[in-house]
């Protein structure tokens, strides 16, 4: 880890943890297998149905049961990380907007205007990149987290007090972000200014004033009741929320070949799922908050209107490249590469045998780098 010491309260959560492992090897042998997996939304989320999806699968398929964690139940995301690398959890969903800080390079996933905005070239682009699935992959064990699945979770959309259609309207905004550099350095560029807060603290920010915009995905808008503090939803088109599936690596090497099998197909079945669960999700979700809120604004931005958050942009990637060295040039470049083969898949009318050649890559990929 980079950091020296744990928090606190993650040790405590530990602690408790470990009593309650212990009290449940003493039942029997069965609770022994046990697996705690750690989300950072609540279970009727995306994430939430992805961790039931892999639930179902390996109890299905095993004498294993797995124990989903809701936000809030160990902490904040910064909590179930630190949980994951002790190893007193054994899965977690983590976002780069977090785990940027403890592995920099996959603040890639942050950089505006980067990511494809089609789901299907995202759908593959995640199946079958090889810069995410060797080469981040191995990042994360050096934080001793074994990176078993990344998936997207719908396009990130700000929500605001005051209307926004040019960067200057968010001159004087206090704008919530993720603890991340890239972030931060993002919405300065967009002309806010960026304030770092853990999610738990947004909602209460918002009502009193204190911070006056966020972002997330229109589905976590809906569920989370942001409208209800802010009035004006935009689609600027600038990125799409990240998810990454990781599990404690000491925990992941001593599994059976068989297990570490049923893990992966585990994962990969959620992540189908996932995918086809958020088709018109986000539609669904603007549907609910207008129903909810009739006086809500709804504003998507033109081609052209986007084009000044674009030219803003390229000087978040310069800062992506300098915070980040060798690695993280080499990281993006590998990034649009795999993107750009994608989108020759999907678009360009390849994309059966072309996603089936590079799925059966990456699927070697991971059978290798599980031993």
């Amino acid at each position: 880890m980079t950091r020296k010491t744990l928090s606190t309260r993650s040790r405590m959560i530990a602690t408790a943890l470990a009593t309650t492992a212990t009290l449940a090897l003493s039942a029997g042998a069965a609770s022994a297998d046990e697996w705690k997996y750690a989300i950072e939304e609540a279970l009727e989320e995306v994430q939430g149905v992805y961790a039931t999806k892999f639930k179902e699968y390996v109890e299905a398929n095993s004498d294993h049961t797995v124990s989903i964690y809701p936000f809030g139940t160990l902490g904040e995301s910064a909590d179930t990380t630190e949980l994951a690398q002790m190893g007193a959890i054994q899965f977690v969903d983590l976002s780069p907007g977090f785990t940027g800080s403890l592995i920099p390079e996959l603040q890639v996933f942050l950089l505006p205007y980067t990511l494809p905005e089609n789901p299907d070239v995202l759908a593959d682009f995640y199946k079958t990149s090889s810069t995410i699935n060797e080469k981040l992959a191995a990042l994360y064990e050096q934080q001793q987290l074994k990176l078993i699945d990344m998936f997207p979770e719908g396009e990130v959309v700000m929500t605001t007090k005051e209307e926004v259609k040019a960067p200057e309207d968010l001159n004087g905004v206090k704008f919530r972000v993720m603890t991340t550099p890239l972030l931060v350095e993002t919405y300065n560029q967009f002309g806010a200014t960026p304030t770092p807060l853990p999610w738990g603290e947004v909602f209460g920010a918002l009502q009193l004033n204190m911070i006056q915009g966020q972002e997330n995905p229109m589905f976590f808008v809906e569920s989370t009741k942001m409208y209800e503090v802010t009035d004006y939803i935009t689609f600027t088109g600038h990125n799409t929320f990240t998810t990454a599936v990781a599990a404690n690596l000491n925990f992941y090497k001593g599994l059976s070949d068989e297990d570490k099998k049923l893990v992966q197909t585990a994962a990969d079945q959620a992540y189908d799922y996932i995918i086809d669960y958020q088709k018109g999700l986000t539609e669904k979700s603007l549907e609910k908050i207008k129903e909810a809120k009739p006086s809500i604004t709804v504003t998507r931005l033109s081609d052209e209107e986007r084009e000044p958050f674009r030219q803003a942009a390229e000087k978040v990637r310069q800062k992506y490249v300098e915070l980040t060295g060798e690695s993280g040039k080499e990281v993006l470049d590998g990034f649009e590469k795999d993107i750009e083969a994608s989108k020759a898949r999907v678009e360009g009318g390849g994309a059966s045998e072309g996603s089936s050649d590079s799925a059966a890559a990456s699927e070697e990929t991971k059978a290798s780098s599980a031993n």
